[in-house]
C-alpha cells in the first residue's frame, strides 16, 4: 500500500476529562517510526455515540488509509465502539464465533453472562488477538479496534502491522533546521513559498520562539529523504548567508 495514510482513534470519556492520560499516541507514532511510517492525524474522542458515530462515519469513507483505535470495546454500559463501528458502516451486530471460543477458553463458566457480549460484532470482522487475556479485538475495512489497555492494545497494534503489513515500510526521514535570530517570520514568507515550489517533497516547517526575556528567533527546517534534506538546509543556510550580508 503505497503513500498510505495512517490515522489512530483513541476513545474514552476518562482521556477527554484528564483521569487517565493518553499514552497511545506516543507508543503508535514510535512503533511506526520503526517501519519509517508517521501518522497523518489523530482524533480524540469521549464515548458519546453521537460523535462517535460522526467520528467513525468519516474514518470509515477515507480512501487509501489505515485507523487504529484504541478503547471503548469491553462489555460495561459506557463501552461502545463495537456497536457504533457496526451502526457507521449499516451491519449488524453479530455474535462471532470464534470470539466466543476465546472469551470462554479464557474464562470458562464466567464468560457468561457478561462477558461473551465482547464476542458481538459487526458482521464480516476479523480478530485481532489478544495476548494477554485472550479477549480478542476486531478489525474491519482497514480498521483496527483494540482495548484502551495499553498492555492488551500495544501488542496487537504490533501484531496487525507483522501479520497484514509486513512490507508496508517507508523512506528514511531526516531533520535539517537554521535557527534565524531576531526576524519575523512574516520576513521569510515569500521565501518559504519560493522554497516549497523548489523542493516540493520537503515538508518545510517554521517554529517561531520568544524568550523570557523578549529575544526572539526562528527555527526553520525541512524533513524528507538524507539527500533532499540536505539540499534543503543547503538552501536554507545560504539565505540566512544572503540576508546578513545585507543587513
Amino acid at each position: 500500500m503505497s503513500n498510505t495514510n495512517i490515522h489512530l482513534i483513541i476513545i474514552g470519556d476518562e482521556i477527554l476529562s484528564g483521569r487517565r492520560e493518553d499514552k497511545h499516541f506516543e507508543f503508535a507514532r514510535g512503533l511506526l517510526a520503526e517501519r519509517n511510517l508517521i501518522l497523518t492525524g489523530v482524533r480524540y474522542v469521549g464515548d458519546d455515540t453521537t460523535e462517535l458515530l460522526r467520528v467513525l462515519k468519516e474514518s470509515f469513507a477515507r480512501p487509501n488509509s489505515l485507523t487504529f483505535s484504541f478503547g471503548g470495546i469491553g462489555a460495561t454500559p459506557d463501552d461502545k465502539t463495537r456497536q457504533t463501528a457496526a451502526a457507521a458502516l449499516g451491519l449488524p451486530l453479530i455474535r462471532h464465533q470464534g470470539a466466543v471460543a476465546e472469551i470462554e477458553a479464557q474464562f470458562a463458566a464466567d464468560a457468561y453472562p457478561i462477558r461473551v457480549h465482547m464476542a458481538d460484532l459487526p458482521q464480516g470482522a476479523d480478530l485481532i488477538p489478544n495476548p494477554l487475556n485472550r479477549v480478542p479485538g476486531f478489525s474491519i475495512q482497514q480498521h483496527y479496534f483494540m482495548p484502551g489497555f495499553p498492555q492488551m492494545s500495544w501488542a496487537m497494534m504490533r501484531w496487525v502491522l507483522d501479520t497484514h503489513y509486513p512490507n508496508l515500510r517507508g523512506q528514511q526521514q531526516v531533520v535539517e533546521r537554521v535557527i534565524i535570530e531576531g526576524q519575523s517570520e512574516s520576513l521569510w514568507v515569500d521565501w518559504m513559498e519560493d522554497f516549497e515550489h523548489q523542493f516540493p517533497q520537503l515538508k518545510l516547517y517554521s517554529l517561531p520562539h520568544i524568550g523570557d526575556d523578549g529575544s526572539r528567533h526562528i527555527e526553520l527546517g525541512c524533513v524528507g529523504v538524507p539527500e533532499l534534506a540536505a539540499q534543503g538546509l543547503a538552501a536554507m543556510q545560504a539565505e540566512v548567508a544572503r540576508r546578513a550580508s545585507l543587513a
